[in-house]
């Protein structure tokens, strides 16, 4: 079976690219391993936030969130996208001032989304923080969404322009003939002019067989959500001194993650819950919010998820000819996922891209 591109991984990210193709008149066909959804992209905290991003993140992020504030348009589905904000918390002078410097190094560049917030601003915005919260840093507009009505949505839209996802099928050998790659599987050969990588905790295995050889880990954040609580919280929360991230659904549940791993085992394709971790997570979120000292916790999972040494994504070129990567996104990647799709689309087109993608190269390391 022939198509103008293959995609490697189903996620979101390998989703995105499939629907940014088709809008640019390039058939697809998509490789998932197992069912679209089945990890990082599917059971992460939905977070849609410019704060905070990595340098080099920031033009891609603010790229993103435009999509993300017309997301309907995109994928026909708003994704269960709320435009709460997003505010990182400080709780002494240190905390706050590395948020103030952070906020002028950004101005320094030319963006000014990330507002520093003084304590009665803050507690107007979060009426149940601790008292021990003085200040913080917000981005209005950021927010979050389902990542799992997300990732659905992508592949819905794609297929509805045309594009091809089959599940259940992995890559078993890359090669490169005649000017295509051809992807065998256990049920068949896939062949197109170009290749891209978008496999998650797995795009490291397929860089090697490109001959590009990075160290990608994969890790697997932990997750964990509560029963139906009085409304009592707007805006997505994180900490800087603490490892956090903290939100209310509308339905009165409360999401509390990360910086919390457990074990994951890409080869037996499963990831392990690790039990202090998510009593670290747990305390953390009384700390900042005493309310949850009366909250039942009813379920805790893991995805896995790719992750560098840096930080940062790889997006962008192989060296290898008409090949394309996209993934490593250290588990953050989910809002970035509309503004790279339309990269790597670019790219595949074109060969170039509009946005500074130069500090996400393979080779850097």
């Amino acid at each position: 079976m022939s198509a103008d591109t293959v995609i490697i991984g189903g996620g979101l990210h390998g989703g995105s690219v499939a629907v940014h193709l088709a809008s640019r008149g390039v058939s697809c066909i998509v490789l998932e391993k197992d069912h679209v959804g089945r990890h990082a992209s599917g059971v992460n905290a939905g977070g849609v936030r410019t704060l905070g991003r990595a340098l080099p993140e920031i033009p891609i992020a603010k790229a993103s969130r435009e999509l993300w504030h017309n997301i309907r348009d995109l994928v026909d589905d708003d994704c269960g996208f709320v435009p709460s904000g997003q505010v990182k918390v400080a709780e002494t002078e240190d905390e706050l001032a590395v948020l103030q410097a952070r906020s002028q190094q950004v101005r320094k560049l030319g963006f000014d989304h990330e507002q520093i917030i003084d304590q009665k601003t803050l507690r107007e915005l979060l009426p149940a923080i601790s008292d021990q919260c003085i200040g913080g840093m917000v981005v209005y507009g950021d927010g979050h969404a389902n990542p799992y009505r997300t990732t659905c949505a992508f592949k819905y839209k794609a297929e509805a322009l045309g594009e091809q996802f089959f599940e259940g099928i992995a890559a078993t050998q890359i090669e490169r003939h005649a000017g295509l790659w051809q992807i065998s599987t256990a049920h068949g050969q896939f062949e197109a002019p170009a290749l891209v990588n978008c496999a998650g905790a797995w795009g490291g295995q397929v860089a090697e067989i490109l001959g590009e050889r990075v160290p990608v880990k994969a890790q697997a954040p932990m997750l964990m959500i509560t029963e139906r609580m009085a409304p009592f919280v707007k805006p997505v929360v994180v900490a800087q001194g603490r490892a956090l991230s903290f939100k209310q659904f509308d339905n009165g549940t409360v999401l509390i993650g990360g910086g919390r791993f457990g074990k994951a085992n890409i080869q037996l394709n499963e990831a392990q819950l690790d039990t202090a971790g998510l009593t670290a997570n747990a305390r953390a979120a009384i700390s900042i919010f005493p309310i949850m000292q009366k909250a039942t916790i009813v379920r805790c999972w893991a995805g896995i998820e790719g992750e560098m040494p840096d930080g940062i994504p790889i997006i962008g070129p192989s060296r290898q000819e008409n090949a394309f990567h996209c993934f490593g996104f250290s588990g953050h990647g989910f809002q970035l996922a509309p503004a790279v799709g339309s990269i790597i689309a670019d790219l595949v087109t074109t060969g170039t891209t509009e946005l500074p993608i130069e500090a996400f190269r393979i080779d850097r390391f």
